[in-house]
């Protein structure tokens, strides 16, 4: 036995082995310490292997889906080895043969499908990343997912600029990356939290990809999915040969790739999305996110769309009016609304039901999942086809529930009974009725059943033993069971010749007879026979499952739209929330917008949120504003920040807003800086982090961008911070000219209004009362002339002394800054002195360029000696700026 274990444990080096044996998963070696210091088990031994003992725990078969989770969540994979004949067959090889098994499947991160080991509401994506050429002859990124658990498979191409945001979109939860790329791409993956495996140029190699892609979906040729790049098919088929890998001769259905264009949806960083906690909090928690205040989803298929949406919202204004159109009908139909949201909530997860039965991981209860969730589907689908004049998407929607498989349902639901064991091999799942010869064979196995119970009588009275009971497990078969003092009597005449002694335990004593042996044969071909034919039945159902599994996933994707367009529909009247109107223009203008995570906490406490305007529309319209907000600590500056970035992102993926009435142009990339780490790991301070940040967000904002800073240069010298700070607000104007919400304690740079057309001062208003500070957390044009940090110390609790020191130090810096004020300053120091940055897309210029055309203009001849010295003198500027 060790030895087919060492074998199949050496064809599986990199995984944990989960050995069948009986009614356990064992594991040896190293394997089985690794296992007991994660899972918390025992670490026992069992024989000898070159001298030493062998370690060795196990986990029980019904419970292994609990520990498969615990394994995989720590990032270890698992490779499951079952036995592959039954151990009779082993038998007649010889006595000591040892029974044949196999590894069936490897469990990896992004390779689950059982619901023990998945979160319900959040998908559970595979990734992989290939570099090649792109179309336009450069080098891109093919980018591709799947979701094993539904089959969704999508497919794109990323410009390696933007290779982070997209994987932070994506949040895999692994990723597979050829071996020679994993180091290279360490910073982009190090932003994500999957698990990131590496794959060989077997899987990786562009030039097999568009044969194993067709092989897998048995098409001639992959033209059949559209015009994909080489990267992309290299991808696609990196992530189809890794399934075939894994699942092996399990291959779960997949939909087929559906390609993403470059730049469909809005481009937010990693570090964007952690500090705006679009989808979880910075502590990794789903609660206190933008996701959990608007997901009023009753499907668990419901809130994963929204989550999908929200991660990553669209560009295009028809597509995001289209959205808005459904929520905008529910919400004027609340009825409908309503009956559709009790009609959803009884409504079982089609798609993961759907693909764990075609997977051949499911069971009788799935098989009623689909039942129930195709007939919700064919009466909602009943109820939206009898809406006058309903919006494009929720027609789209009628639709595919109209195709779902209505006979399929009709079928379940005659086969099936009403109560569902968990597994199918504890059979009693077919109704009675359904089959008659099924009724006949479970008949005689349940009159058996009171043959037992009339023979168990029978032998209580013979033996005058009133406690004996006949029992079964699966060791013994039935036997008799009596107390130890009883049983000593049955070892005697005159029951010694009817009743065959099996076992002594403590308390109590075994037997059988000949009757009972018999009797027992009868009832496990009863049993036997049933069990088959309900199995056989199970196996005919899930064929129909599997022969429609394309019309249960675009009914599953359906349910899960219509839920998302009904539950926004409902954050709309509970919490007023307002349709945006999104154009193709830059303007930016918010009124009386909140910020709903905000809201919705201080709402649970019975306290009124403060709305606030936000307008960052330029009057010409050619660029956006830069809105320079200043005010005290604790005033509501970056929620108001944060507001205003929420409020783009619920606008384009099709929610309506907290606010009274919103205009935005569409937003094509977000950028948000607010609030500072360490990120020690990495050897990054701060100050650091917050550069880093910064820096990516000058060097790559557009017109269209939308970009919220906060404290930009606090995290150095005074002077340092603010240079900073003045010089990132003139490149936000000159050379981004985005729209940009800028918080800063450096009251000096409200000056820069004076040169900076379109820079516009805001504050966070306050008042003072008997000595004590009151936020208003109103925001109004103009100007704080301090920052009120002593009193927030105070309120902090700082010691009585420290304060008043703090008073008396603040007074004299004051008095010292106002003797020479940084007005000077914006007058003398002209806007750019230094060479300008460059917008991004236009290429620097070339200094032997620019000489040959100088060269190439002169006139020798015409030129006064002076000339020619100055000349001279701008070629050689040209070089040494070269």
């Amino acid at each position: 036995m060790m030895e087919q274990y060492i074998e199949i444990k050496t064809a599986n080096p990199d995984s944990l082995l989960f050995y069948r044996m009986g009614d356990f998963y064992e594991m040896f070696f190293q394997d089985a310490e690794v296992a007991s210091r994660t899972l918390g088990i025992a670490l026992t031994k069992r024989g000898k292997h070159l001298g030493e003992d062998i370690p060795m725990c196990g986990v029980p078969v019904e419970r292994a889906d609990d520990y498969l989770q615990r394994l995989i969540a720590a990032g270890h994979r698992v490779a499951v080895c079952e036995q592959t004949e039954d151990p009779k067959e082993a038998r007649k090889r010889g006595a000591k043969s040892v029974v044949r098994r196999d590894v069936v499947r490897l469990v990896t991160p992004g390779t689950l499908t059982e619901d023990a080991l998945l979160e319900p509401r959040r998908a559970n994506l595979l990734a992989a990343l290939v570099r090649g050429r792109a179309e336009d002859g450069g080098f891109a990124f093919g980018l591709a997912s799947v979701d094993v658990s539904t089959g969704a498979f999508s497919v794109g191409e990323v410009a390696p600029a933007g290779l982070g945001a997209a994987l932070a979109r994506l949040d895999a939860a692994e990723v597979l990356v050829p071996e020679q790329l994993v180091e290279e791409l360490a910073g982009a993956l190090g932003e994500t939290r999957a698990a990131v495996t590496p794959v060989g140029r077997d899987l990786s190699d562009p030039a097999r990809a568009e044969a194993r892609l067709a092989g897998h979906f048995g098409v001639a040729t992959t033209e059949a999915f559209g015009s994909l790049s080489r990267p992309e098919l290299a991808a696609a088929a990196a992530i189809v040969g890794y399934l075939e890998r894994t699942q092996l001769a399990s291959r779960p259905p997949l939909q087929a790739p559906v390609r993403e264009s470059r730049g469909s949806v809005m481009e937010i960083d990693a570090a964007t999305r952690a500090n705006l906690e679009l989808v979880r909090t910075l502590s990794g928690e789903r609660e206190g996110s933008l996701l959990d205040a608007v997901d009023r989803c009753v499907t668990a298929g419901g809130s994963r769309l929204l989550a999908t949406r929200i991660a990553g919202p669209l560009l295009e204004p028809a597509a995001i009016a289209q959205r808005h159109d459904a929520v905008a009908a529910l919400i004027e139909a609340p009825e409908l609304r309503r009956a559709i949201r009790r009609t959803l909530g009884e409504t079982p997860d089609l798609a993961r039901a759907a693909q764990r039965i075609a997977l051949g991981r499911g069971g009788p209860r799935d098989l009623a999942a689909i039942r129930d969730a195709l007939d919700a589907a064919h009466a909602l689908g009943l109820r939206l086809a009898a809406l006058d004049e309903a919006p494009a998407e929720l027609e789209g929607i009628a639709r595919a529930l109209a195709d779902a498989d209505h006979a399929l349902a009709l079928d379940l639901r005659r086969t099936l009974a009403d109560e569902l064991p968990l597994l199918k091999r504890d059979g009693g799942f077919v109704r009675a009725g359904c089959d008659a010869e099924l009724d006949a064979t479970r008949a005689l196995r349940d009159e058996s059943r009171k043959v037992i119970a009339q023979l168990q009588a029978a032998y209580s009275e013979a033996t005058d033993v009133r406690t004996l009971r006949i029992k079964h497990n699966n060791v013994l078969g039935y036997f008799i069971e009596v107390p130890q003092s009883h049983g000593e009597r049955l070892l005697k005449p005159p029951h010694a010749e009817a009743f065959v002694h099996r076992q002594t335990m403590a308390g109590a004593m075994r037997f059988t007879t000949t009757e009972l042996g018999d009797l027992e044969r009868r009832i496990g071909e009863a049993a036997d026979t049933a069990l088959g034919m309900e199995l056989a039945l199970f196996e005919r159902l899930s064929a129909r499952v599997s022969e429609s599994w394309e019309s249960s996933r675009a009914c599953a994707e359906a349910l899960a739209a219509l839920d998302v367009a009904a539950g926004l529909a409902e954050v709309a009247v509970d919490c007023a929330h307002v349709r945006p109107h999104v154009d193709d223009g830059l303007d930016f203008r918010l009124e009386g917008a909140r910020h709903p995570v905000v809201e919705a906490a201080l709402k649970r406490d019975g306290k009124p949120f403060v709305p606030n305007d936000v307008g960052l529309s330029a009057p010409d319209g050619a660029a956006g504003l830069i809105q320079l907000v200043t005010g005290p600590n604790m005033g509501g500056k970056s929620t108001y920040l944060r507001q205003a970035a929420l409020c783009a992102v619920l606008a384009q993926a099709g929610a309506f807003v907290p606010a009274t009435s919103a205009r935005i142009g569409v937003v094509d990339r977000l950028y948000s800086r607010v609030g500072a780490a360490d990120d020690l790991a990495r050897g990054r301070s701060t100050f650091m982090v917050e550069m880093v940040e910064t820096a990516a967000i000058l060097n790559t904002a557009g017109p269209r961008s939308l970009v919220v800073l906060d404290e930009i240069g606090r995290g150095t010298a005074t002077f340092d911070g603010l240079s900073i700070a003045w010089a990132a607000i003139e490149h936000l104007h000159e050379v981004n000219r985005c729209r940009a919400l800028f918080a800063t304690h450096f009251h000096e740079l409200t000056a820069l209004a004076k040169r900076l057309p379109r820079l516009r001062n805001a504050t966070v208003r306050v008042a003072e009362w008997k000595g004590e500070v009151v936020f208003l957390h109103e925001v109004a044009p103009g100007v704080a002339d301090r920052s009120y940090g002593v009193q927030v110390a105070k309120l902090a609790g700082l010691p009585a002394s420290v304060v008043r020191r703090a008073r008396a130090v603040l007074d004299e810096l004051e008095a010292a800054d106002r003797a020479s004020p940084v007005e000077r300053m914006i007058d003398d120091l002209p806007l750019f002195a230094a060479t300008r940055a460059k917008p991004q897309g236009v290429a620097e210029p070339d200094p032997a360029l620019e000489a040959l055309e100088a060269l190439e203009a002169l006139d020798p001849d015409a030129l006064t000696p002076r000339e020619a010295l100055e000349a001279l003198y701008r070629l050689k500027a040209l070089k040494s700026g070269g």
